[in-house]
């Protein structure tokens, strides 16, 4: 063909390659790099691809590189330091390309730019911490606290076992001739009113007759020994002194130390002028009237007491806390300001960098490795009870009674004088008698009188106290301005008078607190707490008009009135427990809170208890669920663990899950936003 050929030949004159051939040559080709000492090709002086590897080749720093992209493509190629396209370096064609793919981007970081000056929602807590510091901790700088009332475990979370150290401390006089003040440690308010002697007594007869009624494992019945023939029997013996030196030393304060921390501060001599203080008591906060009972008195008191057992225990410099990280443990039933005020004082005070906040009982679900359980916490000074699925512990489910181990222990005292313990001197205010009282129990009790007094709590003889503590409302805090009370002050006046209504119509049913808790009477305090939380307080009613805010408040009160009532009853242990699964949602809930029950805490590792318990639960339980459940599975020691360190070991679990990283408050946002971190990095509702 004459014409193609000709076309042909003069594209070859003019230089442009025929189809097939055209490429894509630099302008001035690329260096090839020389070969190594070591045979191998060097790498090529020019990275593929990516303008991210040419900064990362010629040291350009990202801060730079935005702001240029961001003034244009001019500029671009000067802070990417690469010569114009006329120059040594990629084609012109490549940077073409590079300028078109940036330019694209530029705008659509100016359209980002434009949609948040519109007013698109954002994060409300923005990072305040850079993502290099987000990056998971080491373990070994996480410290686990739990606090207990009697007990605080303290240590790394790498650690296999933490310290368990006495949670108490002891100060120093500031002036001579002032008076002693010792903080209780087995005596209580309650125990000597005119009726505690009687209602003991009751309790007693009720313990007895549970005892009698179960047979031993050969098949016959106790037979029980009258109180007068174990009198008789121990007034004739005398007791042997068997050395003069217990072993135990006082203290040594002759350098008059400031503070006692722990075993020191136990064993301080009674006449040294040091006042003893147990800064936590049945789990809360120890404010009370008395000397070193403020709020601001407490908490340096526990400041003191974690910051000794840091530097003992663990071998960490205060000054190198800043460095560290630490997860604490709080009650189920937890106090918002206390819970704020210690989060305060270790970022502030002690100098933590972050800090994640969990309940005991969700921890001792990781400690023991159940996803599904119902955790019943007997510590020294009370009894905690709810049911935890799936790493949430149910609100309503939660139950706190005001006893404990140390009831446990002045029952224990109680019947030793009762059948003459050679021991006359034997006194609750000193200190060696009460490790003494605590050492015998230990050793020697069984599941018999005193440790039944769990199930019969009558036998404590406490009058005029509160003895059941359900999950309530918050008081509020100014400091938090989205809490409940902001919530109820924004609802329309509509939602209120159906509220109203609806509380009216439930309210008039009729309610039964007698008995076995269970059925209709037995989630009347999460009906009446829920109807609480719904309705609100007194300011809240005010906002409906005429009658309908009096009768509404009526009804507010009278569930008040309801509810101390409840509050006021002392529950047995098993009791507390079908109350707690009954206030479960749904009937597989209730089903897997009945086939699992984790029993953690110190206060019932007596022999037998294990069983005796699981005994109660099944011929206490609803008829519907015993048919439907093959077992009831009481668990005391998972993974053959000490029950007393599994919600501490669960801490530790707890800091070494991905899900954690979330969850951590830094002390840079406690400081700008405060309490309101706790609501948005809370795992439970705050």
């Amino acid at each position: 063909m004459p014409g193609v050929a000709l076309e042909r030949k003069n594209k070859e004159a003019s230089g442009i390659p025929p189809p097939g051939q055209i490429t894509a040559t630099p302008t001035h080709p690329r260096p090839t790099p020389a070969p190594s000492s070591s045979g191998q090709r060097r790498p090529s002086a020019f990275p593929e691809a990516s303008g991210a590897a040419v900064r990362r080749h010629l040291g350009c720093r990202a801060p730079g590189w935005e702001a240029a992209r961001a003034r244009g493509p001019s500029r671009l190629r000067r802070a990417r330091c690469v010569p114009e396209a006329g120059g040594r370096g990629l084609s012109a064609a490549a940077m073409t390309q590079a300028e078109k793919g940036d330019a694209e981007n530029g705008k659509e970081k100016g359209g980002e730019k434009e949609k948040e000056q519109r007013g698109v929602k954002r994060p409300i807590v923005p990072a305040l911490v850079p993502e290099s510091l987000q990056e998971q901790i080491q373990s070994n700088f996480i410290v686990v606290i739990h606090p207990g009332s009697t007990t605080l475990r303290i240590g790394r979370a790498t650690d296999t076992l933490p310290a368990s150290i006495p949670h108490v401390i002891a100060r120093r006089h500031k002036q001579q001739g002032q008076p002693l003040y010792k903080d209780n440690w087995l005596l209580r308010e309650g125990l000597n009113k005119p009726e505690s002697n009687e209602q003991r007594q009751n309790g007693l007869k009720m313990v007895d007759q549970a005892i009698w009624s179960k047979k031993m494992s050969n098949g016959t019945r106790r037979i029980p020994v009258s109180p007068e023939q174990a009198r008789s029997y121990n007034k004739q013996m005398r007791p042997a002194i068997l050395d003069h030196c217990s072993g135990n030393k006082w203290t040594n304060t002759s350098h008059h130390p400031e503070f006692l921390v722990g075993e020191e501060a136990l064993y301080v001599n009674p006449l040294d002028c040091y006042n003893i203080h147990w800064p936590i008591r049945r789990g809360q906060l120890n404010i009370h009237p008395g000397p070193g009972g403020s709020l601001t008195a407490v908490l340096a008191d526990i400041e003191v007491i974690w910051s000794h057992a840091i530097q003992k225990y663990l071998e960490i410099p205060l000054k190198d806390l800043k460095y560290y990280r630490c997860i604490l443990l709080i009650p189920d039933i937890y106090n918002k300001q206390h819970v704020k005020e210690l989060v305060n004082m270790i970022l502030m005070k002690m100098g933590f960098s972050g800090i994640v906040v969990h309940q005991e009982s969700v921890c001792a679900t990781f400690g023991s490795g159940l996803s599904s359980t119902c955790i019943v916490d007997v510590g020294d000074q009370k009894t905690s009870v709810c049911c935890v699925e799936d790493g949430v512990s149910h609100r309503n489910t939660r139950l706190c009674l005001a006893y404990g181990g140390s009831d446990v222990s002045r029952c224990f005292y109680w019947l030793m004088q009762r059948a003459g313990f050679p021991y006359r001197e034997c006194q609750l205010t000193n200190k060696m008698d009460c490790l003494l009282l605590q050492h015998l129990k230990e050793t020697f009790c069984h599941l018999d009188q005193a440790p039944m007094a769990l199930f019969y709590p009558a036998t404590f003889g406490i009058v005029g106290q509160k003895m059941t503590t359900l999950q309530h409302r918050s008081q509020g805090d100014p400091e938090d301005p989205h809490d409940e009370h902001y919530l109820l002050a924004t609802q329309s006046k509509q939602e209120q008078s159906a509220k109203a209504t609806a509380d009216r119509k439930s309210a008039s049913k009729p309610i039964g607190f007698e008995g076995d808790l269970r059925g209709q009477s037995s989630d009347l305090p999460e009906r009446l707490h829920a109807q609480e939380v719904d309705l609100g307080s007194s300011q809240g009613d005010c906002l409906m008009a005429g009658n309908e805010s009096e009768e509404a408040l009526t009804a507010l009160m009278s569930r008040k009135t309801a509810i101390s009532l409840f509050e006021g009853k002392a529950l047995g242990l098993d009791k507390a427990i079908l109350h707690s699964i009954d206030c479960c949602s749904s009937d597989d809930t209730k089903k897997k809170m009945y086939s699992s029950i984790l029993v953690v805490g110190g206060g019932l590792m007596f022999h037998k208890a294990q069983e005796f318990l699981q005994h109660r639960i099944l011929n206490k339980m609803p008829p519907s669920f015993r048919r439907i459940i093959e077992n009831v599975d009481v668990i005391t020691r998972p993974k053959d663990m000490d029950p007393r360190l599994i919600a501490w070991k669960g801490g530790a679990v707890l800091a070494c899950l991905d899900t954690t990283q979330e969850l951590w408050i830094y002390q840079r946002e406690w400081q700008r936003f405060g309490v309101r971190m706790l609501r948005e990095r809370a795992a439970f509702v705050w």
